[in-house]
């Protein structure tokens, strides 16, 4: 009801861009090309999705591509979509997540995209999942062109985790250590295809990892992992 209803109020209310708030417009064109634009100055200028690693990164995860960085606009359409329910802004952010896949080039044949769950308590808070409509959008325009894809919410949190914000990295890893795992008969829908991680924000990767081993351990074989946005610094890292 909560999702239905924010999706009238936009029709209804005024709106400002996402990004920047200019008014009249759910996102503008500017703030629509940040979300593929380049890492920053560490990034080299270089735009698209870019192959990111967080440092330190946490053991086990998978090769990791990114749209932009999360930073100024970026992070503010991120934010509207996941905490003020703007779910308009899932279609770009969906178009930037495929992006990040084809940047991945995980290969030929059919694509799985495995979000990474949120807590349950977090979804309910929100009204909405916000990786998974990510994810669906993205499916929506991989097919598009040409490539077939598909979302599968295979993983689910078997325990409860504390809220993420204001731990470290190290904190993190223990914090999310063993805490996912594949839903009953999701093992087997895993070897339909290449899977590929998914989520919308990596900043010290250790969600990404948890996932990866969920879903080795069920045996499904990762291809890698996309997300709208990272942590400026991980695209530092020159991978030539």
């Amino acid at each position: 009801m909560r999702g239905l209803w924010r999706e009238f109020a936009g029709l209804v209310l005024p709106v400002g861009c996402a990004g920047c708030g200019r008014p009249r417009t759910e996102l503008c064109e500017e703030c629509a090309r940040s979300l593929c634009a380049e890492g920053g100055q560490a990034a080299g200028r270089r735009r698209g999705p870019r192959r990111v690693r967080p440092s330190p990164a946490p053991p086990g995860l998978p090769r990791v591509y990114a749209a932009a960085a999360y930073a100024d606009a970026v992070r503010a359409i991120l934010l509207a979509h996941k905490e003020r329910g703007a779910l308009v802004l899932a279609a770009p952010l969906g178009r930037a997540l495929a992006g990040a896949v084809r940047g991945l080039r995980p290969g030929s044949g059919p694509l799985l995209l495995i979000p990474v769950p949120s807590a349950p308590r977090a979804v309910a808070g929100r009204g909405h999942d916000p990786v998974r409509r990510i994810a669906l959008a993205a499916a929506r325009e991989l097919r598009r062109g040409g490539t077939g894809a598909r979302v599968l919410a295979a993983l689910r949190q078997r325990r409860t985790v504390i809220d993420q914000a204001g731990l470290g990295a190290r904190q993190r890893q223990l914090n999310l250590a063993g805490a996912l795992e594949v839903v009953g008969g999701g093992g087997r829908l895993l070897r339909d295809g290449r899977v590929v991680l998914v989520d919308d924000l990596m900043t010290t990767g250790a969600s990404l990892a948890e996932a990866a081993r969920a879903v080795g351990e069920a045996g499904g074989r990762v291809a890698g992992a996309a997300v709208v946005a990272a942590s400026p610094s991980a695209f530092e890292i020159n991978w030539n």
